[in-house]
């Protein structure tokens, strides 16, 4: 982040001493980004932050991907991943399917009840878009409460733990960086403020108010990490409780962001989808989709025109309301379209048509451009719609062979 948070008990000056009501030492932990040039925060520990009694392996969930070959647009429903009907034995680290990836980023879905263990992710940020349900992500920086429409920032080694607390499944869309995930470069000040023309600002953004401050011993934290390359886990056994800080304080921190806080920027005629940045990473933008005023030209055609993206893959999970664009799809909430770069895409058979004289849609979504082609997981070959492809022709292989 870019703006100065200071939470709990923390010492007048940094790398000073900071003692507890009996004269010990608390241990300044510095976690910083970029070579500590970057981002950084000091958080105050009562343990030693690097002591472990125990290293082995961790197997993650299937990570393997294969080529989007034959090239072709695919849809994909989430939904029959984690049916209602499931079994309450999902959590939101070990229970994520694998939709999408490549070396830049990973998209993957999960349905969750059951409370996770702690995670760490070495490998980068980590965005998590709630799609339904509710719960809380207790975090070394203390507790940030989530609910449907929460975008949740996580930077790369944040230890933490998701929590689930309603009836209903804790539903997740979760966007895994191999680097950092900030606001776009082009809605901050050379000072790191949000300019006036920006979509949010600083407070739309929520970090935890107060501390972790949680006691305990040989704690497992599960860490994802990349020592060669291939993505790996290890289980780190700690001697005392990664959650013992007292205080912290600096620029580096996890945070909410309730998508309803995003101002869409609207024109005479149709913007293009940079309007709808929310984020950016190594090689992918984030942008959020939400209700709106469409063009207002009277000659305006509202829905989008037919593009093709020559240097991005173009990736939309459906999160709510109605699609304008899209009807005849079979796209709906839950789905996620895939749309490679270099292929046109657009609005289906009549949406062009229709839509002339609508001034709002009522759709939300989020979408990933990536600027290098993505690979399919697991997770998309289980629940693809074989059919959307051929929605545009109205009719498939078989019909002209």
């Amino acid at each position: 982040m870019t703006f100065y948070r200071q939470v709990g008990s923390v010492p007048p000056k940094r790398h000073t001493q900071h003692r507890d009501e009996r004269g010990r030492l608390y241990y300044e932990e510095l976690m910083g980004e970029e070579g500590f040039s970057g981002d950084s925060s000091l958080l105050y520990h009562r343990g030693l932050p690097p002591a472990i009694v125990d290293s082995r392996v961790w197997v993650l969930p299937q990570q393997r991907l294969i080529p989007n070959h034959p090239l072709q647009h695919r849809h994909l429903k989430l939904h029959d991943l984690f049916p209602d009907d499931r079994p309450d034995d999902t959590d939101v680290v070990t229970g994520r399917r694998l939709l999408l990836g490549n070396a830049d980023v990973r998209i993957s879905y999960v349905a969750a009840l059951r409370e996770s263990a702690l995670y760490r992710n070495a490998v980068g940020d980590e965005l998590a878009y709630i799609e339904s349900g509710s719960g809380r992500v207790e975090t070394v920086f203390g507790t940030l409460p989530v609910r449907q429409g929460h975008q949740v920032l996580l930077p790369r080694a944040t230890t933490h733990r998701w929590i689930p607390d309603g009836p209903e499944p804790l539903r997740a869309y979760l966007i895994e960086g191999s680097g950092h995930i900030t606001p776009p470069k082009r809605y901050l000040s050379k000072f790191g403020q949000f300019l006036e023309n920006s979509p949010y600002c600083e407070r739309d953004l929520h970090s935890p108010a107060t501390p972790a401050e949680e006691a305990g011993e040989d704690v497992e934290v599960l860490v994802k990490h990349r020592p060669a390359g291939e993505i790996v886990g290890t289980s780190l056994v700690y001697a005392t409780h990664p959650f013992d800080v007292v205080g912290w304080d600096g620029c580096l921190y996890p945070f909410t962001f309730d998508i309803a806080d995003f101002e869409p920027i609207t024109g005479r005629v149709h913007q293009p989808p940079p309007a709808h940045q929310a984020f950016e990473g190594q090689n992918f933008v984030i942008c959020d989709f939400v209700p709106r005023k469409v063009d207002y030209h009277p000659l305006s055609i509202p829905v989008p025109y037919y593009h093709s993206n020559v240097d991005s893959d173009e990736i939309m999970f459906y999160c709510g309301g109605n699609y304008e664009a899209r009807k005849g799809s079979g796209i709906g909430p839950g789905s996620v379209s895939v749309h490679p770069g270099g292929y046109a895409h657009g609005p289906q058979p009549g949406a062009y048509e229709r839509s002339i004289g609508l001034d709002f849609f009522d759709e939300l979504a989020v979408m990933v451009d990536t600027f290098r082609p993505l690979q399919l997981g697991e997770g998309a070959l289980a629940c693809e719609d074989p059919e959307y492809a051929w929605t545009w022709s109205g009719r498939g292989p078989t019909e002209w062979i």
